[in-house]
């Protein structure tokens, strides 16, 4: 007789076997942060929780958990008619230190197209808006920020569609783009809702310009993470950490996406 073969990818049922131990021990946040510049995506479902409540207030406590130095968030606007804000971002500069890279022509939106990119400290040089191919109205926002602690980083903040021959199309665009400008340390992160994994997934498409990518960690759905929908990438070897999922009782509640953090070294990695 044969054994069952497991139907699910070997990382998911790690990540479900350790989950209790990972919320029975105390959690990062009650831990000294560790030096480096944190780097978190999430996409805060234009702050409606799993409980179906529209609560901005409880998006922010998630913001503030995180620490971040630099966060994109995604579906941080309204959607449909004229895109509208939900958060109180000059409540959270004020309790957070973070304010948002400027995005041209967005007279009450946030951001474009739903994304959104806060940094605490540093410089922005440069700023774009991709619109992104495909039947859903879906963005990218490019940021070159000079980083207090040294250094210039790009960051790719996006959010891919629904439909596998949107998001392959979408993953070749910025595969353009950054092949275009790779002279910069890039990170790319965001929900790329890609959850295949193997020759049809879009993922494949990014190895080109950033090389093997990091390990999956779930984040969706919150409650009960399965699938790595949301990703932190780097174009180059050793710029982040190990990327872990922020798993607090606030953030499983808050949004249907737990949100992800890595720590970014620009230091070069020696040869």
């Amino acid at each position: 007789m044969h054994a069952r073969k497991d139907s699910l990818p070997a990382s998911i049922l790690a990540s479900i076997r350790s989950r209790k131990k990972r919320l029975d021990a105390a959690y990062t946040e009650t831990r000294p942060r560790s030096a480096g510049t944190l780097i978190a995506s999430y996409n805060v479902h234009k702050c409606i929780g799993t409980d179906r409540r529209f609560d901005p207030e409880r998006t922010s406590r998630v913001i503030h958990e995180i620490g971040a130095d630099v966060i994109a968030l995604q579906e941080a606007d309204t959607r449909f008619g004229e895109r509208t804000g939900i958060l109180d971002l000059g409540r959270l500069e004020r309790e957070t230190g973070l304010i948002p890279v400027p995005v041209a022509g967005m007279a009450k939106a946030h951001g474009w197209h739903g994304n959104v990119v806060l940094f605490k400290k540093g410089l922005v040089h440069d700023v774009h808006q991709v619109k992104l191919p495909g039947l859903e109205p879906r963005g990218a926002l490019v940021a070159e920020i000079e980083l207090e602690k040294g250094g210039v980083l790009r960051i790719i903040a996006a959010h891919f569609g629904l439909l596998r021959h949107s998001r392959a199309q979408q993953a070749r665009m910025l595969v353009e783009l950054i092949n275009n400008r790779h002279e910069m340390p890039t990170i790319l992160l965001g929900d790329l809702n890609e959850w295949r994994l193997g020759d049809r997934s879009s993922l494949n498409t990014f190895q080109s310009a950033f090389g093997p990518l990091p390990p999956a960690v779930p984040s969706f759905p919150a409650g009960l993470p399965l699938l790595a929908l949301d990703r932190i990438i780097a174009n180059r070897k050793g710029i982040i950490s190990e990327v872990e999922a922020h798993d607090t009782p606030l953030a499983r509640i808050a949004s249907d996406h737990l949100p992800i953090k890595a720590l970014i070294d620009l230091e070069p990695v020696p040869g």
